[in-house]
């Protein structure tokens, strides 16, 4: 089982401003555990390339791109207002456009057989970026584009997207309705499951039990019991039913006990739990394919660990 994790430095310069959250101690953060847990040695390690522009249209909008591309702050400009809690410096744009190259260049190792399967240690994030606006730390939607991409590439028919991040995918549930077109009747070869505190940022979430979106909505007080529950009951059965050739993952860990981003009580264990039911699948569907991108995960200690319990279940450790 060949893992492979994808990043590069320039991710952690994209800076919103001082104490907030999303920062590139996060970064910091993951690589400090990978090295105390000795799995720096057993990985293999890649540098990301910036995304090739034109592959950004895969999800987003021209208007919108050229929005954020011509608007990005060079040395010396003050920081520009993308959209709510969306704000780039002047090394802003480098970071993105690193960040949603790691998960086009995940997308060519592992279907290259290079790797297995692929955990992308990038930010900023991408899954509250929709089709064509950023928020919430967001700006391009990398699983997203990485999920067209995955089938204009490679004609794959069938690309699951799961998200376990404590917020919403609002971004990744816009662009599969809007910019992929997908519908319960013709739902495109996408399914994407989801599952989040509900009520929480980006609060209006309707839940959903038909593909090609299962909204799964988790109230304050869950903790991993009924975090295993809810998603076995309304994830595996859809995932099943789907057959997905490839699975991304929106590797959020914000849902963790020590966040104060939300109320959910999840541990490493929850997060290995599920990495576990998704390779599963993986395994009998994708001949084991699994392209993991990090969105949220804000507390630095908890964070480097629950990243930990996750690479190991893409190993199988």
């Amino acid at each position: 089982m060949t893992v492979g994790i994808i990043g590069h430095y320039k991710c952690s310069e994209h800076d919103m401003g001082d104490h907030h959250p999303e920062n590139g101690k996060r970064l910091s953060a993951i690589s400090d555990q990978l090295i105390r847990s000795g799995l720096d040695y057993v990985v293999r390690q890649f540098d990301s390339k910036p995304i090739d522009k034109k592959l950004l249209s895969l999800a987003h909008t021209t208007e919108y791109i050229d929005f954020v591309l011509n608007n990005a702050p060079k040395e010396g400009d003050d920081k520009f207002v993308v959209g709510p809690d969306s704000v780039m410096n002047e090394k802003s744009l480098t970071s993105i456009l690193y960040s949603a190259g790691a998960a086009v260049d995940a997308v060519d190792l592992v279907m290259d057989n290079t790797l297995t399967s692929a955990f992308c240690t990038t930010r900023p994030p991408g899954h509250h970026a929709e089709h064509d606006k950023g928020m919430g730390f967001c700006f391009f939607n990398n699983v997203a584009i990485a999920a067209a991409y995955a089938k204009q590439q490679y004609g794959l028919k069938r690309v699951a997207i799961v998200d376990f991040d404590v917020h919403h995918g609002n971004g990744t549930e816009d662009i599969i309705r809007n910019h992929f077109k997908a519908t319960p009747e013709d739902d495109k070869g996408y399914l994407f499951c989801s599952s989040y505190e509900y009520p929480l940022f980006p609060f209006e979430v309707t839940e959903s039990d038909i593909p090609p979106i299962i909204n799964t909505p988790l109230p304050a007080t869950t903790k991993g019991e009924q975090f295993r529950e809810k998603l076995t009951a309304h994830w595996l059965p859809a995932l099943h039913k789907f057959k997905p050739e490839l699975i991304l993952i929106s590797a959020g860990f914000d849902a963790h006990i020590e966040d104060e981003m939300s109320q959910v009580s999840l541990t490493e264990a929850d997060f290995r739990w599920i990495t576990d039911e998704v390779k599963k699948i993986a395994t009998e569907y994708s001949q084991g394919r699994i392209i993991s991108v990090l969105e949220g995960g804000y507390a630095p200690s908890a964070l480097g660990r629950s990243v930990v319990a996750h690479i190991n279940g893409l190993i199988g450790n």
